[in-house]
């Protein structure tokens, strides 16, 4: 089996300029680096995950937690570009990704996970900021980032969107649309995007004077069959509302199949917007207006300052907050002009 030395002495090196060469190091000339490598690849050296782990004190590996118990973890369109782009980065800087198998049943001990893998770093994703496991992990040291969680200490930061601002742009398109009676349905607690969009919906309503209905504020979780029945509980009420924002595509996707159900047109006889813009959004009749999340960033964003944790100790954590993007599409209708007329 060919070792680092075979290729230093075949180089004309030593030993540790071909490790530097192996780990990136910058103080190995380009010449130098050229041939090292170009002798690695005439040798066909493969390094060895173990010793390379004894001369960096790095494992190369990144944990993942995702712990959803609505949407079918990594089945949900949102959470698959995310950790796609999140791979993409890590693995262009030679991490690896270790998916740990999340039990609902259980309490998650995320330290004793992470230290048995012997991961340098850890990603977490659609964790409710009451697990009892955090507390453990923020005082553990271990690098970490977050993903719409609050996740915060002396190693750990997070990433999120602005989710109060983006309710409070829907509410205001709506109403320059002309409604004045606008249902929500949303995952309030413990998300904090739930907690933040819901917050927006009622702020705005309430800066531009309109009411907030209890009997059309249902609660769903995401999925599209939660959608589908918040939607029929809002139906049941003795006066409509003429939009309902929904604070997930695959909510108001169901939403709109039950509008179908009860004889109801979307974006004719009740506007409909969503949230995150996934793929399907511009392939449902009608094309879903919605907020759009900057998923692939969201997760290179991620990746970048989970990566820059792990290779710079001293560094603090950092917050990021990434702005939204309203798309407009065909599931809401205009009716600015009805209201002008009885206005007037």
């Amino acid at each position: 089996m060919t070792t680092i030395y075979d290729i230093a002495k075949q180089a004309g090196v030593s030993a540790a300029t071909v490790s530097k060469t192996l780990n990136g190091y910058a103080d190995v000339s380009v010449r130098t680096r050229e041939k090292v490598l170009r002798i690695i690849g005439e040798l066909g050296y493969v390094p060895n995950a173990s010793a390379r782990e004894l001369v960096t004190k790095r494992s190369m590996l990144v944990g993942v937690f995702l712990k959803d118990e609505t949407n079918g973890d990594l089945l949900h369109p949102f959470f698959q570009n995310v950790v796609a782009s999140f791979k993409d980065v890590v693995g262009a800087k030679g991490y690896d990704l270790v998916f740990f198998a999340a039990s609902h049943a259980t309490e998650m001990d995320y330290v004793a996970r992470a230290r048995e893998r012997g991961v340098d770093g850890l990603l977490l994703f659609s964790i409710p900021i009451s697990d009892p496991g955090l507390q453990g992990l923020v005082a553990s040291g271990i690098p970490c980032i977050a993903i719409d969680l609050e996740l915060l200490g002396s190693r750990a930061g997070y990433v999120i969107s602005d989710n109060s601002s983006a309710a409070r742009e829907v509410v205001r398109y709506l109403y320059n649309a002309g409604h004045r009676k606008i249902g929500y349905v949303g995952a309030y607690l413990p998300s904090r995007p739930g907690h933040d969009r819901m917050l927006g919906y009622h702020a705005e309503l309430t800066r531009l004077g309109l009411q907030v209905r209890s009997e059309w504020v249902v609660e769903g979780d995401y999925g599209e069959e939660s959608g589908y029945t918040a939607t029929e509980k809002i139906l049941m009420a003795p006066e409509l509302p003429t939009a309902i924002f929904f604070s997930g595509d695959m909510m108001a996707i169901g939403g709109m199949e039950a509008l179908r159900k009860h004889g109801l047109k979307p974006g004719v006889d009740m506007s409909v917007v969503g949230f995150d813009d996934i793929n399907l959004a511009r392939y449902v009749r009608p094309g879903l207006t919605t907020i759009r999340q900057k998923r692939e960033e969201m997760g290179a964003t991620a990746a970048r300052e989970l990566v820059s944790l792990i290779e710079n100790p001293n560094q603090p954590p950092r917050v990021v907050t990434l702005e939204t993007e309203l798309v407009v599409r065909q599931s809401v209708r205009n009716l600015a002009p009805m209201i002008r007329k009885m206005e007037n």
